[in-house]
């Protein structure tokens, strides 16, 4: 008993004098003795997770010979042709940390299946599908985006540096009809009415806009494949191979071979081949919910299948993700999304978690009333589900601080408020989202400004302050997670706290602080003779009667328990 007691003080006394730079382990040797230390390990939860969108197309290009397939040569309107971003350019920033170092715990980027070959005529400039919403085959990778192993790489690196991986899926349309990409059969799809988003009719049974056909989500008649899709099959010499993947699905299953079970098939192969760990689902209110809940149930079936076949690859034992988009969903709306005449609640047909489109405006409050907002709506209203939150994003034409005037406090208030947190590419760049001569959409898709990283200083400096947010948010759960109280009005300080089975993380953060000397209230939370460490400064500090005194050029504190 005397030597354990020895062994346990020994420990004590290492534990008070660790640095703060983290090992994954530390060994004690005591003769012959050793006892190994782990690190806190931190689980994961989708409801604080800090998630990066990006443009497959315009974020970084790691294979310039793949840049123009198809023949699309036709002149595109300006920001609305490919410019060569691809799924091995993402790959190359995980394997640099810059997803890492951004505190990133899941990627999600535009769809990558094949896309329509031709472009459209439209008054905002000849388009080609360079955003991955135009899919003209489901079961293949577009040759400008990469292959199917570049995407099988992809994840697996992601998984080797702890990101997840969340796959933009469509499944309510095909992409238009050009001159090389016919209509889909009328079984498949309607061409009219263009939807007029008054009541729930006309938002889910009619086309999102004029020459994007819609799949017949709501039908459970049996179709047969289209013509020109076999044909397609054929040519590449897999049509067998399709053929008797479809029979196993729809024999193991029992659906009947309506269009929206063909799609569903076809986009749960990435998940069973590949384990992406979700969806990022697009246009979700224009499609029968249905369709959603049968999605999840293949998506997870998938999702369990590959974890089984892979045990060494899984991260953990989280299920499978859905956050959805349903345009113009708020969270002050609670569960449900309001058509007019009918209400909707999606999280009860598989979602998780939906995209919210209300923090952009609540950004321009004060923080506490930002906080003390999301906080209260998440574990009532909301509570076991939750929102991910956005200020920018690339069909947004109102994002929050278009013109990139304060960066700063964009990430105060994207990576501070409560729910799980969406960084468009750039944002922690201060990227351009005003590009002359642009029309619509593509001003907010610009190719990700690296270059400035180089030139500008400003722009390390806005980088910098993101990635010291982001990995403070990622290494405590209860900021994304947690539950907020005010400490102080002014300086204002703030705590969170999660709590879940045996694991609990406390942290305490300051804003707008003053400049120079500063002191911080943090009684009744954090204890007198308790060593906090300000990961924003690299400062130790001890508790004394209920106050931590900072001195430096910093506004922002952000205090977590030194260990």
């Amino acid at each position: 008993m005397k030597r354990l007691l020895t062994i346990v003080a020994l420990i004590l006394v290492i534990s008070s004098c660790k640095t703060k730079t983290k090992e994954p382990e530390k060994t004690l040797s005591l003769a012959t003795d050793s006892i190994v230390i782990p690190e806190k390990k931190i689980p994961f939860v989708w409801d604080g997770a800090n998630i990066y969108f990006l443009l497959t197309d315009r974020f970084n290009n790691g294979n310039a010979s793949n840049d123009i397939n198809f023949d699309r040569n036709n002149p595109a309107g300006k920001l609305r042709g490919f410019m060569g971003g691809d799924i091995q350019g993402i790959t190359q920033k995980i394997e640099e940390g810059y997803f890492t170092d951004l505190g990133i715990n899941a990627i999600w980027f535009t769809p990558v299946v094949e896309q329509i070959h031709g472009d459209t005529d439209e008054t905002t400039g000849n388009t080609y599908g360079y955003h991955g919403y135009w899919a003209k085959d489901w079961t293949a990778i577009d040759p400008n985006f990469g292959t199917k192993e570049d995407l099988g790489q992809l994840v697996e690196t992601a998984h080797d540096n702890g990101i997840r991986v969340l796959l933009d899926v469509v499944l309510n349309h095909t992409g238009p009809v050009t001159d090389k990409d016919p209509v889909w059969p009328k079984e498949w799809v309607i061409t009219d009415p263009t939807c007029a988003f008054t009541t729930y009719e006309n938002t889910t049974n009619c086309t999102l806009v004029d020459n994007l056909p819609d799949i017949l989500t709501a039908s459970d008649v049996p179709v047969k494949l289209p013509d020109a899709l076999m044909a397609k099959w054929k040519k590449e010499g897999r049509l067998s191979a399709e053929l008797d993947e479809l029979q196993l699905f729809f024999d193991r299953t029992g659906y009947p071979r309506a269009p929206r079970f063909y799609i569903i098939k076809w986009l749960t192969d990435y998940v069973n081949e590949y384990g992406v760990d979700g969806f990022r689902v697009d246009t979700v209110k224009h499609a029968d919910e249905k369709a959603w809940a049968e999605l999840y149930k293949e998506a997870s079936y998938s999702f369990e299948i590959w974890k089984k076949k892979n045990p060494k690859s899984k991260l953990d034992n989280n299920p499978f993700y859905m956050v959805g988009e349903v345009y113009n969903y708020g969270i002050s709306g609670g569960r449900e999304f309001d058509f007019g005449d009918k209400k909707v609640d999606y999280f009860d047909y598989g979602f998780h978690s939906l995209i919210n489109f209300e923090l952009k405006n609540d950004a321009l409050q004060d923080y506490e009333d930002i906080f003390t907002k999301y906080s209260k709506l998440l574990h009532t209203k909301l509570k076991n589900k939750s929102v991910v939150n956005y200020l920018t994003s690339h069909d947004d034409g109102q994002p929050f601080d278009q013109e990139r005037k304060d960066p700063i406090r964009a990430a105060n208030v994207l990576l501070l408020t409560p729910g799980a947190s969406q960084v468009y590419y750039g944002d922690e760049t201060a990227r351009s989202l005003v590009i002359d001569s642009t029309q619509g959409d593509a001003t907010l898709r610009s190719f990700m400004n690296w270059d400035e990283l180089d030139s500008l200083p400003k722009t390390k400096t806005t980088l910098a302050h993101w990635q010291k947010l982001g990995t403070f948010r990622n290494n405590h759960l209860a900021i994304g997670a947690g539950k907020h109280e005010r400490l102080s009005k002014k300086p204002y300080v703030f705590s969170r706290t999660y709590i879940k089975d045996d694991f609990k993380d406390k942290v305490v953060v300051g804003l707008d602080l003053p400049i120079g000397k500063k002191s911080l209230n943090v009684k009744g939370f954090f204890g007198d003779g308790t060593t906090l460490y300000d990961t924003y400064s690299n400062t130790e500090v001890i508790v004394t009667k209920g106050k931590v005194s900072l001195d430096n050029e910093h506004t922002i504190a952000l205090l977590e328990v030194q260990e």
